[in-house]
């Protein structure tokens, strides 16, 4: 039988690609990525005062799919006007809340934190991603050769500025301030590895502040990426971004969460960093170092099933 088609709709961001990609891989569709862009002031304005109409965005879109992905914002009207053109011919499932009524999509896939609930709402400790076990493992090798045999290893995952953070110079010396102290003078190793946010002016002062010894990755590396989270013995990840600690959780490794004073309410990050330290995940990155596990997570693999059971049943004529 052959595989079904799959069209992905996001903003480019990495936290939605590993999100929609990661859910493609699970189903195993055959799947083209689709960056997104809305025309004029279009822009501008929230999908529930948008009408859905092809003129609200530049993308073309061939109509050979079977299940169409979408995550964040730009990506909601494009997949409801899919929808209401092509009907039962497609499954649309959105990640994230779409801020529009639910009954527009067959699955809304979101993050307990969230709070959204409905018929069609599937919920998730985190976020989905493309990580896998297999992938990791695979990885390994790729930063394997840099790694000093006689050191345990800290991968420090670096984000970058949003609305809710900011990341001067003052705040990264500070965290990089406790990487050195906590781990670096207790024999260990530090793998520095950026993200699509990280600013470049942040990439430098990691070059400059830590040693030879440690290893700065300049830019956003993929392999590398995972190559560090599994040679890692702990992990640390700016509080920033969700989707990258969600991703270290498969890892079943002692995440450390390096938080960073909030320019204004952070209410959704409380609530997921409250869930995580409950399941033993993370904890904040302080003065000490401790090793603990907890049950790896997967949210990736346990949504997919549910979804392959429900697409085994659908009819797509």
């Amino acid at each position: 039988m052959s595989k079904l088609k799959g069209l992905l709709l996001t903003e480019g961001m990495h936290g939605m690609v590993s999100q929609v990609e990661g859910l493609a891989k699970a189903l195993n569709l055959d799947f083209i990525h689709e960056k997104i862009e809305l025309n004029n002031f279009w822009n501008f304005l929230p999908p529930k005062v948008t009408p859905s109409k092809s003129f609200v965005f530049k993308n073309k879109f061939e109509e050979y799919f079977n299940i169409v992905i979408s995550c964040g914002r730009k990506s909601v009207i494009p997949s409801i006007y899919l929808k209401n053109k092509l009907k039962s011919k497609i499954i649309n499932i959105h990640i994230q809340d779409p801020k529009v009524s639910l009954n527009n999509f067959d699955f809304v896939i979101a993050p307990e934190h969230d709070g959204i609930i409905g018929k069609n709402v599937l919920t998730t400790k985190g976020a989905i991603h493309y990580v896998t076990k297999d992938e990791l493992v695979l990885s390994q090798n790729y930063l394997k050769s840099k790694i000093d045999p006689k050191k345990k290893i800290v991968s420090f995952i670096i984000g970058g500025p949003n609305k809710y953070y900011n990341y001067d110079d003052e705040i990264v010396k500070n965290i990089f301030h406790k990487i050195s102290k906590n781990f670096l003078e207790k024999n260990y190793q530090a793998i520095i590895i950026p993200s699509m946010r990280t600013p470049q002016k942040t990439i430098e002062k990691a070059r400059k502040y830590f040693d030879s010894h440690q290893i700065v990755i300049p830019n956003v590396d993929k392999k590398a990426y995972l190559s560090s989270l599994q040679l890692a013995d702990h992990i640390v990840i700016t509080c920033d971004s969700t989707s990258m600690i969600s991703e270290a959780a498969i890892t079943g490794k002692p995440i450390y969460v390096a938080q960073i004073p909030t320019k204004k309410n952070n209410k959704r990050f409380k609530k997921f960093f409250r869930l995580f330290e409950n399941l033993n995940i993370i904890k904040n990155l302080e003065a000490s170092v401790e090793d603990w596990n907890y049950q790896k997570l997967d949210e990736t693999k346990r949504i997919s099933g549910y979804i392959k059971k429900k697409i085994a049943k659908h009819d797509f004529s």
